[in-house]
């Protein structure tokens, strides 16, 4: 019984030591008396007498006029630098600069990348729970409200505590090359206000500055990081959802598959019907919406375990084909062509749905 008493006793000793603030881990251990210390005069070597010889080794050497003097004992940060983390897809640091910044280059054409980086920012404000002070668009600039950081820190072995209170703002600005598909997104600690107890403090040494606007840029380039995988995610769930498609027309009156999917989510999806159809894509341009296939034929074998013994052949010759995707309000056209360029026959188009139909509606396609 003693012996668990024993280990009960110095498991909350050990807990409620590791109980330190966040600040602490950013000084040195032990004591500042050493900031206290005179400087010790010269040893006075008396005429007549041979001066001794000095070891330089550990001699310190005379401080520049701008050295920040102020930096010592406990205003001396001694965490490690912080690093600006390129964690979003086509992001890169600057290198040689002590801004807080990263650049950002165009990988998804479905939205302009100033209009994707001011969401990302302004969302994230909105989930941390931020307001937004001022926001000029055309300015390229956007002021946070307060942000609040309130701790309380004490010794465990003591009744009293110290309420700490830190408030910051920051000052956001997104420049974009001419091109608009590349950019970057800066940030400055604009405001900066420290309560401790009743004492109040508006001064942060620059080091603590930059660490700060380089924390903040960090967690907004991870929340960037996390919307585009959550959006990555759900893209490919409806990609692998069936999807209903029926005969119509383009717009220029041309027969055609409408397919009830953005423009994003059908072209993804067709890449794969036409593969389960027997075309072998060749070459593909995204931006125009157009892809180059030859026609081989199906795989008979999964045609039969679907159709029960058809063999899936679609009624066209095995030559080249384009398809011609192109988005129709909140629905997608898909235009089947000739290598010439010329759209196929209203009556090939008819012939062909049944088959495109039920593979475009297929779950889990397997490919």
């Amino acid at each position: 019984m003693m012996v668990r008493y024993s280990l009960l006793a110095t498991a909350v000793v050990l807990s409620l030591g590791a109980c330190s603030s966040i600040d602490n881990r950013k000084k040195a251990n032990g004591d500042f008396d050493y900031i206290e210390e005179s400087e010790r005069v010269e040893l006075l070597i008396p005429e007549g007498v041979d001066e001794p010889e000095f070891n330089r080794t550990f001699e310190l050497p005379e401080i520049s006029e701008d050295a920040p003097v102020e930096l010592v004992g406990e205003n001396l940060v001694v965490a490690s630098p912080s690093l600006v983390l390129p964690l979003v897809s086509g992001s890169r640091i600057q290198e040689g600069t002590q801004k807080a910044t990263i650049s950002f280059d165009q990988v998804d054409d479905s939205q302009a990348l100033d209009v994707t980086i001011w969401n990302s920012l302004i969302n994230f404000l909105e989930e941390q729970g931020v307001g937004i002070d001022t926001f000029d668009r055309d300015a390229h600039r956007l002021v946070t409200d307060w942000m609040i950081v309130e701790e309380s820190t004490g010794k465990w072995y003591s009744w009293k505590s110290t309420e700490r209170s830190v408030g910051q703002r920051f000052e956001f600005s997104v420049n974009m090359e001419p091109h608009g598909r590349s950019g970057t997104l800066d940030v400055v600690l604009r405001d900066y206000l420290e309560t401790v107890d009743n004492n109040v403090n508006d001064k942060i040494f620059p080091d603590e500055k930059r660490r700060n606007e380089v924390d903040i840029l960090n967690k907004v380039i991870g929340y960037y990081d996390y919307q585009i995988r959550a959006e990555t995610a759900r893209k490919q769930r409806l990609v692998l959802d069936g999807l209903n498609l029926e005969l119509g027309f383009n717009d220029q009156g041309e027969a055609a598959y409408i397919v009830d999917a953005s423009y994003d989510i059908t072209w993804a999806r067709l890449l794969l019907v036409l593969r389960k159809l027997g075309f072998n894509v060749v070459d593909l341009d995204r931006s125009n919406g157009l892809l180059f296939a030859n026609y081989n034929g199906t795989d008979s074998g999964w045609w039969g375990n679907l159709w029960g013994g058809s063999d899936g052949e679609l009624p066209i010759e095995k030559d080249r084909y384009r398809f011609r995707v192109k988005a129709a309000g909140d629905r997608t056209s898909i235009t089947m062509l000739s290598d010439d360029n010329e759209p196929l026959a209203p009556e090939s188009i008819s012939d062909m749905y049944l088959t495109f139909s039920e593979i475009m509606a297929t779950d889990d396609l397997d490919i």
